[in-house]
């Protein structure tokens, strides 16, 4: 499960891997009711936090490169209350990748100072928030 079903094993940025398997998840998740979407976040974080924990003790890797559940966490985050159109995706794709890349604060401090599932999970969250809220501001401006 920490590596997407063995996504996290491609050769080439498997964070990219990651983030783009987050997407094709949330696709069928985007017909879920808000409120419903909110628990599944709250519920699926919460998860991953122990799943990737308990891949870096397998692994014995800080951040294993194979580990990728955050990414798609990730990508959750920043699809909220989007609909799953070809442009709220490759955009939502898009911001969460450069998010996620970058780690403005407090998602870098998170990065370097949390250890475990929590920090490999936690800074990818807070990608996904600054993406989720950049892509809000640009569908103001598309409209």
């Amino acid at each position: 499960m920490a590596s997407g079903g063995f996504v996290g094993y491609s050769p080439v940025a498997p964070g990219t891997a990651g983030s783009l398997l987050g997407v094709i998840l949330y696709i069928p998740l985007s017909c879920l009711l808000p409120v419903y979407y909110a628990l599944f976040l709250l519920s699926a974080s919460l998860l991953s936090f122990k799943i990737a924990g308990e891949a870096e003790r397998i692994f014995g890797k800080k951040d294993c490169r194979i580990i990728v559940i955050d990414e798609v966490a990730g990508v959750f985050f920043t699809m909220f209350l989007f609909p799953p159109t070809l442009f709220y995706l490759s955009a939502g794709f898009l911001l969460f990748r450069v998010f996620d890349i970058v780690k403005p604060f407090p998602a870098g401090w998170i990065d370097r100072k949390i250890s475990g599932g929590t920090g490999v999970v936690l800074d990818d969250i807070v990608a996904g928030i600054y993406a989720n809220l950049s892509l809000h501001i640009l569908a103001v401006l598309w409209r």
